[in-house]
């Protein structure tokens, strides 16, 4: 799925044991980041806005019209591996600023022409339709795989180990309907692929964006399938253009 592709998302129950982890979109050992132990933002409510703030005209209107909940997620600079995260809700005809968090993308960036490896995260506007991890379902509300299947290999550095623990699978070049680990590429291989939220070791991903466990604890237990969750994210003059 392109920059302004979003599909419907397709509420499955899936159980899964033996599936491949996506090895070229998430993860993957780069350089430790100072400051790394992120702790999560207290409830933040603000003045409802009519548009997701800092997004513009161009990504707005690929917000499909029936979403209310959007996960916006704040790249620093385009070369740059430090974003935001921020959980928007839709209230009536505002957008209310729920929640947000230091996260990390791509340890290269952002790029609106992402290709397999090239360790930047995508820019555009997808769904969230399926989530999974090794570890227990938490509550999630989203469709929830769990599976041994998706650990990190563990040849990687330790810090990454737990990487996929929670993951949130997001919909760019993927089969939605299906668990997060799921390697069927409709658009091709060298399209990329497996772009997750996950939960973060303190640096940049090969393409997907981190946040903390309890970021995506709550993540999980908050989105809801109802309310159709999509990610908008890029870094932020992409967004503004």
């Amino acid at each position: 799925m392109r920059d302004g592709g979003v599909r419907r998302a397709v509420v499955t129950t899936t159980v899964v044991g033996a599936l491949l982890i996506p090895l070229g979109g998430c993860g993957g050992p780069g350089p430790a980041r100072s400051g790394a132990g992120h702790t999560d933002a207290a409830r933040e409510p603000t003045a409802e806005s009519t548009h997701i703030p800092h997004v513009g005209d161009r990504l707005q209107r690929r917000i499909p019209a029936a979403s209310r909940q959007v996960v916006a997620v704040y790249g620093d600079g385009k070369d740059s591996a430090d974003s935001t995260v921020v959980l928007y809700t839709r209230r009536g005809s505002g957008w209310d600023r729920t929640r947000s968090w230091p996260a990390h993308n791509g340890k290269k960036g952002w790029t609106t022409d992402h290709h397999e490896g090239d360790k930047r995260s995508p820019v555009g506007v997808f769904t969230l339709s399926d989530a999974g991890g090794v570890l227990p379902n938490p509550g999630a509300g989203l469709p929830y795989t769990r599976s041994a299947a998706m650990a990190a290999p563990r040849w990687w550095p330790k810090s990454y180990w737990h990487d996929f623990d929670y993951v949130i699978a997001i919909d760019y070049n993927r089969v939605e309907g299906t668990p997060p680990n799921d390697q069927t590429r409709p658009q091709g291989y060298s399209e990329g692929g497996g772009i997750w939220l996950h939960m973060d070791h303190g640096s940049g991903t090969s393409a997907c964006v981190s946040v903390s466990e309890s970021a995506m604890r709550y993540l999980l237990r908050v989105l809801d399938p109802d309310r159709h969750p999509v990610v908008v994210m890029g870094d932020r003059a992409d967004l503004k253009s």
